[in-house]
């Protein structure tokens, strides 16, 4: 085979890179690779991705539970609460790495609230978990006959105000176990799949036969989105938003720090305390 242009290499310029002086000839191909190919658009695009899946299978999982439990019945109640939370540890171990494992648009919104997220970084994830949550829940409606009783969604069973508090309380308490277990470098970080996963298992249990125990506006507009049903879909914005930045408040106030209560609790010195190390 004949020998390429680049094959051929003159004595000449062996010696001048032999000498160090050699300097190949600028590549403007190189030059034209351009923005989309630094580091932080590759980091980006790489947290982008681990949450559009994560998210996918944890709406995929739980959500199917829920499905297959409604049409078969073969699940039961407790399986659906077993389900939601083996799901979540998974997947938190499988990408928690790569993106912290948010699926949560609300967990998303208060660690940027609190300093410990990128601000510019939270459109991107909730971009990211409201498409892993709308391709889940298009999944399971294309491989299941969903009628309105088999309805993987959350509607409130009760009135709107007693599932908006429950939804509070429960995404209150996710909030503080996952301040507790993945922000305070005193925990066992190995642990924090663990912890949020069984905190979401008993949270179903819980609330589950009542509001659905959403704790997640991802995990609530994919399947009201594709299936149209938007009854009480607010709650499931404003309850799990609220819960959760008053857990991440909760948990703040009662991190290890070297500040009197007085300075800890005006608003500049707080959030400056909930950014620093513990």
């Amino acid at each position: 085979m004949a020998a390429t242009k680049s094959d051929t290499i003159t004595e000449e310029e062996i010696s001048k890179v032999e000498e160090g002086a050699y300097k190949s000839t600028p590549n403007k191909a190189n030059d034209n690779i351009g923005f989309c190919s630094s580091a932080p658009v590759v980091t980006i695009a790489q947290k982008f991705i681990a949450e559009v899946i994560g998210t996918y299978f944890v709406v995929f999982a739980g959500c199917g539970s829920v499905a297959v439990n409604k049409i078969y019945g073969e699940v039961t109640f407790p399986g659906v609460c077993v389900t939601w939370g083996l799901i979540v540890m998974v997947m938190n171990y499988s990408v928690g790495h790569i993106s912290g494992a948010h699926f949560n648009p609300a967990v998303t919104i208060t660690f940027a609230i609190f300093r410990r997220f990128p601000s510019l970084e939270v459109p991107v994830y909730i971009a990211a978990q409201l498409m892993g949550s709308i391709l889940a829940s298009g999944t399971l409606a294309l491989l299941f006959e969903i009628t309105p009783k088999a309805y993987f969604g959350t509607v409130p069973v009760g009135s709107n105000a007693q599932s908006l508090v429950l939804e509070i309380i429960i995404s209150f308490l996710l909030m503080f176990v996952i301040s507790g277990v993945s922000t305070d470098n005193r925990a066992i970080g190995e642990m924090a799949g663990i912890a949020v996963g069984m905190t979401i298992l008993l949270n179903v249990f819980v609330a589950g036969r009542i509001s659905g125990a959403s704790m997640n506006p991802a995990r609530s507009i994919g399947p009201a989105i594709v299936k149209h049903v938007y009854k009480g879909l607010w709650v499931y914005i404003v309850g799990p938003i609220i819960g959760t930045i008053a857990g991440g408040f909760a948990y703040n106030l009662i991190r290890f720090t070297d500040k009197p209560l007085g300075q800890l609790t005006r608003t500049g010195s707080f959030f400056k305390s909930a950014s620093a190390p513990s």
